[in-house]
């Protein structure tokens, strides 16, 4: 979420609840949390836990089950639910699905899925960390070339990273070596620029916020390069998601804590479930509904009815969708100016 810059107007003075940057902060504590485990389980357990862990992140359901998916369904849910948002962007909306629907529908047939999977790869990798780079943004009051070069530097190293921990089983040594070459390097000048760039930086909370996004990106260079696929995507993924729920939940609680105002909160309010509660909880039961059992579901019904099957039609369709229009319209769901910010506030700067 929130990959537009953050920038401070456009708050509502009744607001009760705040998304605190020091709160965001804290959410870095993972990155130095898994170096010790890699370091614990290097040292002392003769890398015991490298070799239990999945190769690859998308081989343990229950991490698609608990990051990525449930932020995507729940940042779809909140713009779905709310009659005024559809009806402020439905233009946008409209027009980005017949895009997906041309590119990667009827695209397929004509551009390699390798292709496509490096345009979807760049895009996510972008959009994790444009959220975290442009919330630093905010506090860092970096100048818009030095935000940049961060952006971009952070942006390219982890595309090398994502290839090499993603594209792993399909490249040959010599591809994966200079995939971790080119990763290195950049990591490298990521670091060589905030080292130049903190000068600019006018408080320590933003200095601290400037450094946690780099460490971020050269502690997932790390892991990755000593083989803990599992840790490196658990990091970024860990803090994106949480920064994503604050901001959700937050809207939700300054839009609906005194009136429900939607049915999706009556309904909550009903069963008397709080609600800082709601969409948490139901983007996490439709997650873990729709990878256990939506494409066995859609593929009995096209069984049943149409003699024919859809490979992936939920998690990989459906979900792919759901990520792609995430992606998209958090981009400017949460710029000043739209419906969703007169119901967010900061603190802690």
């Amino acid at each position: 979420m929130v990959a537009q810059i953050i920038s401070f107007p456009e708050q509502k003075s009744s607001n009760k609840l705040a998304v605190s940057f020091r709160f965001l902060l804290s959410l870095y504590a993972i990155v130095p949390l898994c170096l010790l485990v890699l370091w614990l389980d290097e040292f002392g357990f003769n890398f015991a836990l490298r070799d239990m862990l999945p190769s690859s992140p998308t081989h343990f359901l229950l991490f698609q089950i608990l990051f990525g998916t449930p932020h995507i369904v729940a940042s779809n849910l909140l713009l779905v639910s709310h009659q005024d948002y559809l009806q402020a962007f439905k233009g946008k909306l409209i027009a980005m699905t017949l895009f997906i629907m041309v590119f990667f529908g009827i695209g397929s047939l004509f551009i390699p899925y390798r292709a496509l999977y490096i345009i979807t790869a760049c895009w996510t990798v972008y959009h994790v960390l444009k959220q975290q780079q442009g919330i630093a943004k905010a506090v860092c009051r970096l100048p818009n070339w030095a935000f940049y070069l961060q952006l971009w530097l952070s942006v390219s190293a982890g595309i090398f990273i994502y290839m090499g921990i993603f594209l792993k089983n399909s490249l040959e040594p010599e591809q994966a070596a200079l995939v971790l070459q080119i990763a290195s390097v950049l990591t490298t000048a990521l670091v060589i620029s905030t080292v130049f760039c903190q000068r600019y930086v006018p408080s320590r909370l933003g200095i601290y916020f400037l450094w946690a996004n780099t460490l971020l990106v050269v502690s997932s260079w790390y892991v990755y390069s000593q083989q803990y696929y599992f840790l490196a995507i658990l990091m970024p993924r860990l803090v994106h998601d949480i920064t994503a729920y604050s901001f959700y939940v937050t809207h939700d609680v300054n839009r609906h804590s005194e009136q429900p105002q939607n049915n999706l909160f009556r309904a909550a309010t009903a069963i008397r479930l709080p609600v800082w509660l709601v969409l948490p909880l139901l983007s996490f039961v439709l997650t873990y509904l729709l990878q256990a059992y939506g494409d066995d579901l859609v593929n009995l019904l096209l069984q049943t009815l149409f003699s024919t099957q859809i490979y992936k039609a939920v998690t990989l369709g459906f979900l792919g969708y759901l990520a792609l229009m995430h992606y998209y319209t958090e981009a400017f769901v949460w710029a000043a100016g739209s419906p969703l910010r007169r119901y967010i506030r900061f603190s802690g700067v």
